[in-house]
């Protein structure tokens, strides 16, 4: 078989589950709406609330903030310092979580889902190497998470910068930290999580077991996102990058030990 023959069966495998995931409304909705409300309405409503604040004193929570956050927010005008550390730090997490909850419910369709629908036999019975049938897979819960996420960051700095135009009069995100964050760390955590989800949907017997056994392995690991997101705005781009490159090694490791156990009859004996 010709590389252009695996192209060609990869990519058709990517179209078929994604017209099966457009036609999935429990999966459409979900992808639409949480995204949609997260990125655009919920900074929108949290930059029109911080803009209509007549310069509210935010001195005693700026001195409680790690590293040079708070003071860096402090020598800026009154009524900007609610916007800057609102929209432009405190909604970075989002950027980490919605990645993870996309690529989470994409992956929990990618095995579990085709075994609901009974189309799993049909799919290993396709002469195409087990690898690039694993691949497909993770393709196609990646490639619809990232780009909702990098869509979804175009249109929060637009609504962001918008509604605070009046106030600030400058484009105020995004930042360069904010550029790294969002190309490189986003995707390698939505590739972590990818790695842990597709593994689990293949040994689930329903989208739905595997979405809740999905969620108890994604869960600490959304949190611990969290918990740090903000922080990597305060440390220099360098280590940045070093720490995105150790969550891709991390990503790629898991990745590629499922791929390893992944086999047609290991598949095949879960039917």
């Amino acid at each position: 078989m010709t590389a252009v023959d695996t192209r060609s069966q990869v990519g058709a495998l990517i179209r078929k589950d994604l017209r099966a995931v457009r036609r999935s409304k429990a999966i459409v909705w979900p992808m639409v709406i949480v995204p949609s409300f997260l990125l655009v309405a919920l900074p929108a409503g949290m930059a029109w609330f911080a803009r209509s604040q007549p310069s509210p004193d935010l001195s005693t929570l700026l001195d409680r903030l790690p590293g040079n956050l708070g003071r860096g927010i402090a020598g800026l005008p009154a009524r900007e310092q609610m916007l800057v550390l609102v929209n432009g730090h405190l909604l970075l997490p989002l950027f980490i979580v919605v990645p993870l909850m996309v690529s989470a419910v994409l992956a929990a369709d990618a095995f579990a889902g085709e075994k609901e629908r009974r189309t799993l036999e049909t799919l290993l019975h396709l002469p195409i190497d087990e690898s690039r049938l694993y691949v497909a897979k993770l393709l196609v819960a990646f490639v619809p998470s990232i780009a909702l996420s990098w869509i979804g960051f175009v249109a929060f700095a637009l609504v962001s910068n918008i509604i605070a135009w009046p106030v600030m009069h400058r484009v105020f995100v995004p930042t360069g930290g904010w550029l790294v964050v969002i190309g490189w760390v986003t995707p390698a955590v939505g590739a972590l999580g990818l790695g842990i989800m597709v593994r689990i949907s293949s040994r689930s017997e329903t989208t739905q077991e595997a979405n809740q056994l999905g969620g108890a392995v994604i869960m600490p690991l959304i949190i611990a996102s969290v918990g740090q997101a903000t922080g990597l705005l305060l440390i220099d781009a360098a280590a940045v990058w070093a720490i995105g490159a150790v969550i891709w090694l991390a990503a790629f490791w898991l990745i590629r030990g499922g791929m390893r156990r992944f086999t047609r009859d290991s598949v095949a004996s879960r039917l």
